[in-house]
């Protein structure tokens, strides 16, 4: 089987523009929120031949945040689409997550994609460019876009945005608008605030010392995180890219401003020397933006009429790097559910459970691995460095932490109806 077959790495045997079976009542679709999980299944849908209209709700639709790992999962989603050629050219594929304890530079944490059962490269990628990518094949396949337009609450079918105007009809309503989605709000989600964001910053891709082919950490306890993830580029641009970041809680921003940059970097460049040449280049605060995280999970994403996927359904902590790749997935699995099921409701019900055991059991390891990295406190990162930096190494350990940072563990892709198996 050729490498760059779908079912090489585990992928669903669609090609890009695979139609079949589908629901005759759904055939005029609202899909709100122009991040990865709403191009992708806007673009799915136009595939399918039905008639999909995107709110957004920014005057000119756009990326919003740094870089990130498309991992293993994500990619099998590209490969349906048809898009991996592309995104490839764009991004810097990643073999590796390494990260070492400050003091004694003990190696604490080690996962590679060769030790999958079935290696697969994660790839770096700034947002900039999966939006890129989605954007183009969402504006090819006929998707009508409607900017400026934010969606505040949905019901029988229509949409009201901030201004108070309703929409039209649709057979279906896909919320796809991120964790502060006010729609997903009037169905239950309360996302509980995690007191570590972290500030990200895209810079100029460093060289060496640094891995292009690794993520890199570097700790103090578990209140202190530096990483460095190469990224790629940004389209039109032949220039390198990575993405710095740093742990901080969200209610230190302030005071992390009011400190000043430079002893800001004193603090970095004492903790890890190598970055000097990376804040070097960060002149000023803003070139450093705030991210905040909550948890939580939508039990039934689904209503009268209204699908819930992507952030909108589910968020936690960035340490198991799945969010943009479980928002590729519900967009999958929800086609799949609008694909093979006889009506709307029973489709909707079959999306909410076949992302059940999947999300929960990752919502699940995220809640509980991130104080091992963002906390106060000293037993849990001795815990982490003393002990369980040595498990991992242990047979079979390193097979199942690549299978957990890729997404694989209860891989969603391998049951149901139209899956490929092992």
């Amino acid at each position: 089987m050729a490498a760059g077959h779908p079912l090489a790495h585990g992928g669903i045997e669609a090609g890009p523009h695979r139609t079949g079976p589908r629901l005759t009542t759904v055939q005029n679709i609202a899909v709100v929120g122009a991040g990865p999980s709403g191009l992708a299944f806007a673009l799915m849908q136009a595939r399918e031949g039905l008639r999909v209209t995107l709110f957004e709700r920014f005057e000119v639709a756009g990326p919003v945040g740094a870089g990130f790992m498309l991992q293993p999962t994500g990619l099998a989603v590209m490969d349906d689409l048809g898009l991996t050629p592309a995104i490839t050219r764009l991004a810097q594929p990643i073999d590796h997550i390494f990260g070492r304890e400050a003091r004694r530079g003990r190696v604490v944490l080690d996962v590679r994609y060769s030790d999958l059962h079935r290696p697969r490269q994660a790839l770096g990628v700034h947002r900039a460019a999966l939006f890129h990518v989605l954007h183009e094949a969402v504006v090819a396949a006929g998707v009508e876009i409607a900017t400026g337009r934010e969606m505040i609450a949905a019901s029988a079918g229509r949409l009201t945005d901030a201004a108070g105007r309703q929409t039209a009809a649709f057979d279906l309503i896909v919320d796809a608008s991120g964790a502060r989605s006010r729609i997903a709000a009037d169905h239950g989600a309360r996302p509980r605030p995690l007191a570590f964001g972290a500030l990200w910053g895209t810079v100029p891709w460093p060289g060496a010392p640094f891995d292009e082919t690794a993520l890199q950490q570097v700790y103090r306890g578990a209140s202190k995180m530096i990483g460095v993830l190469p990224v790629g580029r940004h389209p039109g641009s032949d220039d390198r890219l990575a993405t710095f970041f740093w742990s901080l809680k969200a209610d230190d921003y302030d005071a992390w401003r009011a400190g000043g940059l430079e002893r800001w970097k004193d603090e970095v460049r004492s903790l890890w020397p190598e970055t000097a040449p990376i804040l070097a280049g960060i002149d000023h605060p803003n070139r450093m933006t705030l991210a905040r995280y909550g948890h939580h999970t939508l039990w039934r994403p689904h209503a009268d009429r209204l699908a819930i996927i992507g952030d909108a359904a589910h968020s936690t902590s960035p340490q198991l790097g799945q969010g943009v790749n479980m928002g590729l997935l519900d967009a999958q699995a929800l086609t799949m559910a609008l694909r093979t099921r006889d009506d709307l409701q029973s489709a909707l019900a079959t999306y909410a459970r076949s992302r059940r055991l999947h999300l929960s059991l990752y919502q699940a390891l995220s809640i509980g691995f991130t104080p091992f990295y963002q906390a106060d406190g000293r037993r849990r990162p001795w815990i982490r460095d003393h002990i369980l930096g040595h498990v991992a190494r242990l047979p079979p350990a390193p097979r199942l932490l690549a299978a957990t940072v890729a997404g694989l563990l209860l891989d969603p892709r391998q049951a149901g109806p139209d899956r490929a198996s092992r």
